[in-house]
């Protein structure tokens, strides 16, 4: 008996959650560190601190927005379960949560699809870390902008005072009063969050100075530069180093410098962008989050494997938004996720000691997700840039190009 479509991308979900669950719970076991000592050691350890009614101070690890004690604390909602199995329940609620966001009034089922084969990929990471709860607040957004712009402001402000990177999620936003509505929301509730949160307990904001000193994390893409200078005699060295594995020793600085210098060209292209855009289509929001977030991905100076969820998230709102032209940037983040769990946990160890297979499967890696970048920003910017009728519209768009000039009241 054949499944229908709903049925088949539920059954999936079961299946691959099931088996994440089992990973998280220590049933079935991986190659490699325990990804889990995160939330039982690191994550715990701040929650004792956070319930004492401070922000963990002197602390390099900590380096998050003190929207960030929300999914710590977390786990205390469901007080009849030890910490970490409180939090992996609540990491598999939030999987669930992004699946049925994408699953209501879909343009395409891809998005579900896209997320149902994306977040098993990342292996047991993915329910070890709050990112995946960060990025059901960022999918949310990107699905209500248009029908909702001040609930998707309001999400938005919620996840950039947790991690920061939503806030980029504002770039695809449409001028005209619904754009108004969103950015005043995000304002808004960015505002009241921010005094509750720094009224509540002290140190807050000590995040915003904890990563002065850091190197390059080892599987950044500036980091491969020093994995192959390793080969020709560099004196450098890999330390866990604010709460990481980065590359530590002569000219790190520089390629560091290098990397923030890539991250502000990143910006001025978004700008550029967003001066030039002539034409809006519904996955518009969607799409020029996805190339934000990519950019500012393959720019920084750590891509921590719980990254990709982010790209896995957006990806997937892009495409059930009827995005056709995020399909191939779409599928290049999926083969960088599947080879994101060899790299860690499965392998790490070739990775910090710059063995070939460690370096091979960093270069493949960080390939695919620079070639995703290229190819979405070009995506985007032929989709919305380009006048109508000077290029040929890509099969299956979901909306016909709808021209808008920057300073229109739509």
């Amino acid at each position: 008996m054949r499944l229908p479509p709903f049925a088949r991308i539920l059954l999936c979900w079961l299946l691959t959650r099931t088996a994440l669950l089992l990973c998280v719970f220590g049933v079935l076991t991986l190659r490699g560190p325990d990804v889990t000592t995160d939330v039982s050691v690191i994550y715990q350890g701040w929650a004792e601190i956070l319930r004492s009614g401070s922000f963990p101070r002197d602390d390099v690890t900590w380096q998050y927005p003190p929207g960030a004690a929300l999914p710590v604390l977390a786990p205390d909602l469901l007080p009849f379960l030890r910490y970490e199995a409180a939090f992996f329940v609540l990491a598999c609620g939030a999987d669930a949560v992004v699946l049925g966001l994408l699953l209501r009034r879909p343009v395409s089922r891809a998005g579900a699809w896209t997320w149902v084969a994306g977040v098993p990929l990342l292996g047991p990471t993915v329910y070890a870390r709050y990112d995946l709860m960060v990025t059901a607040v960022a999918v949310g957004a990107v699905l209500a902008v248009a029908r909702h712009p001040r609930t998707a402001g309001a999400l938005i402000a919620l996840g950039a005072l947790v991690k920061v990177w939503p806030a980029l999620l504002l770039a695809g936003v449409r001028p005209g009063r619904g754009g108004r509505r969103l950015v005043a929301s995000s304002l808004v509730t960015a505002g009241l969050l921010a005094a509750v949160l720094t009224l509540a307990a002290p140190h807050g904001w000590d995040f915003l100075f904890a990563q002065r000193d850091r190197g390059l994390e080892v599987e950044s893409v500036g980091a491969l530069v020093f994995h192959l200078a390793r080969y020709a005699g560099w004196e450098g060295y890999v330390s866990l180093h604010y709460g990481s594995m980065e590359f530590l020793g002569p000219h790190v600085a520089t390629v560091a410098t290098a990397s923030l210098l890539c991250t502000v060209a990143a910006l001025a292209w978004l700008v550029r962008w967003r001066l030039r855009v002539v034409t809006w289509q519904r996955s518009t929001a969607a799409d020029a989050a996805l190339a934000a977030v990519l950019l500012f991905t393959v720019t920084s100076r750590v891509i921590s494997p719980q990254y990709l969820v982010w790209l896995v998230g957006l990806a997937a709102a892009a495409l059930a938004l009827g995005s056709a032209r995020q399909r191939v940037p779409a599928g290049l983040i999926l083969a960088a996720t599947a080879l994101t769990v060899l790299e860690f946990p499965l392998y790490f160890d070739a990775v910090v000691a710059s063995e070939p297979l460690g370096v091979t499967l960093l270069v493949l890696r960080n390939g695919l997700l620079l070639t995703a970048a290229a190819l979405s920003c070009l995506a985007l910017w032929r989709s919305t840039v380009a006048r109508p009728g000077a290029l040929p519209a890509t099969p299956g768009d979901a909306a016909a190009p709808e021209p808008v000039r920057a300073g229109s009241p739509r």
